[in-house]
This record gives C-alpha cells, structure tokens and sequence, in this order.
C-alpha cells in the first residue's frame, strides 16, 4: 500500500474558499496531490480547514505550493503520516445513508429502505468520488428529482465527470428509456463505473436504457460530440472547468434542453451564471446544500 500524508491548514471559511479557488485556477497543479476544504465541525461554520493529501512525505516544494494557495495570509501547516491504507475508501466506510428527493444512497453496510417510491443505489467505498456524500452529489440527485416531477423529459443524457457513475445511474432510474453517456478524465472511473452499475442493476451498453462510459476532457470525444445534441448534460465537476466549458454546452444541449451543474461554492455562483446566460441558458432552478449551490438552467430556444 502506498504510504499517505495530509497537509492541513485551519482558518476561517472566506480564507479557505479563496484558497481552494485560487488552486482551480492552476493549470499545471500535481494531480497526485489532491485538495479539499471543509468546516472544522457542524457547531463551528465559518471555522474551516484545507486538506491536501499526498501520496508521499510532502516536501518543502508540496508544503509551499500549499501554503501559496493563501497568499498573503498563510495559516499554520500541520503534516500528518496517515495508516497504510487507501483514505479514499477508508474516508467512505461506514458513512450514513444520504436521502436526496426519493433516492437514498447508501454503502453496503447499510440496508436498503424499503419504503414505497424510494429509489435504491449502493456505491461501495472507492477510488472516485460522488458516493452521494457531498452536498454537490445530494443537490444532483435532488434537482433530478424536482426535475422530473416537474415534467422534465429526457431521452438523451451526458453525464460529465461522472466519478462513480451515480447520477447517471439516477437520471436513468428517472428517464429508463434514455440514451445515457457518462465521462471522467481519472482513468480509475471507468472500471469503478462498471463495478457500481453492476451492483445497482444498471445495463452497461450503447442502447436505449443503457450506459454508456468513456474517457474524455470535457466535450473533447467524437462520441460524446456524435450523440450530441442532449437534453440533459450534467456536471458536477468544479468552477474554473464549468466556466470554460459554457460555450460547449451551448452548442452540445438542443433548444429548452436543461443543465445540471455542481461544484460550485457560493462565491462562484454569480460567474457560473454570467457565464452561462452569455451562452444562452436561464436559470430554471437553484437548490443551496450548505455552502454549495445547485443550479438547474435551460438553453433558451432560438428565435
């Protein structure tokens, strides 16, 4: 097992915020070192910390790009040797049950809930993230929900950035007889994807009803750009990529197509939505969970 170590620093959420948007904006970040920003605890809000994972002792290059994402303001670093194990599993065994809209979430030490109109998925601990744990992926499942009571139909689906596959195994449960793509840029999703739509019943394949799962960077594959045009995309990746990839959602989502987007913090709200109505969407409907929005938007037809 690889050996692990976390960098953290505390400080107040406005500071940690900034520092997590100033590292979306580095192109060239080392990818093995993973970053996340948290409270400390439930009774303290607007206390938080910055979390950076390494697959190795951090050295003095990793320990200062790190505290470079504070700029001026540099909070203490504590490094902290954790156990020989996978964290990312380890991080999700164990964890309550989520409850979005009619969809309960759940990791297979817990049991099912049986109750009438309750969608069921297990999403075992993993390599990718989106278990249905973080307020983005629990917004998602949601924001389909109130999607399809309001009477949204779809019947071709991308979900962009997928991570473990859940909530386009959610949009199919919603819409069964939809064409149904799925994508990530992390290799490791795609056997994942796999694995958890064996679990959840879910048909992998190129049909109707069926998922289909691809590597690719954004919109940048033929055969997400040949199934185009959608009227579903779904993305809960993050604000600098949600920016950036307006126009080609724009051009991928047919006339009153919706937008499914997450990963966002309350401070990127206002450039997400500049972004997108510059593109041609308006905002259908916003859902907050805790601190991160989820936005619900539609192309405005063509006149």
């Amino acid at each position: 097992m690889t050996e692990s170590w976390k960098l953290s620093a505390a400080a107040p959420k406005i500071v940690v915020e900034a520092a997590l948007i100033a590292h979306e904006a580095i192109d060239d970040w080392d990818p093995e070192i993973v970053i996340a920003g948290r409270e400390l605890a439930p009774d303290k809000p607007l206390q938080w910390v910055l979390e950076a994972w390494l697959p190795r002792r951090p050295r003095n290059a990793e320990r200062e790009a790190v505290l470079s994402l504070f700029g001026d303001r540099r909070p203490a670093l504590r490094a902290e040797k954790l156990p020989d194990t996978d964290w990312v599993s380890e991080s999700q065994k164990g964890v309550e049950p989520v409850r979005a809209g009619r969809f309960h979430v759940r990791t297979p030490e817990y049991l099912p809930d049986r109750s009438p109109g309750t969608a069921n998925f297990v999403i075992p601990a993993s390599q990718a993230f989106g278990t249905g744990q973080h307020a983005t992926t629990a917004g998602c499942l949601a924001m389909l929900d109130a999607m399809k009571r309001r009477g949204i139909a779809a019947r071709n689906i991308a979900d962009i950035g997928t991570g473990t596959g859940l909530l386009a195994f959610a949009a199919l449960h919603l819409w069964p007889g939809a064409l149904a793509t799925a994508s990530d840029i992390d290799p490791v999703c795609a056997q994942v994807v796999e694995e958890n739509a064996a679990l959840n019943a879910v048909r992998m394949g190129a049909g109707r009803g069926a998922l289909t799962m691809i590597m690719a960077t954004g919109m940048e594959d033929p055969l997400l750009q040949a199934r185009a045009p959608y009227d579903l995309l779904i993305a809960n990746i993050l604000a600098g990529p949600l920016v950036e990839l307006a126009p080609d959602f724009a051009r991928a989502v047919i006339p009153g197509g919706s937008v499914l987007l997450a990963g966002l913090l309350d401070s990127q709200e206002e450039d997400i939505r500049s972004a997108y109505f510059r593109a041609g969407f308006r905002l259908a409907a916003r859902l907050q969970v805790g601190d991160w929005p989820v936005l619900w938007l539609r192309r405005r037809a063509a006149r």
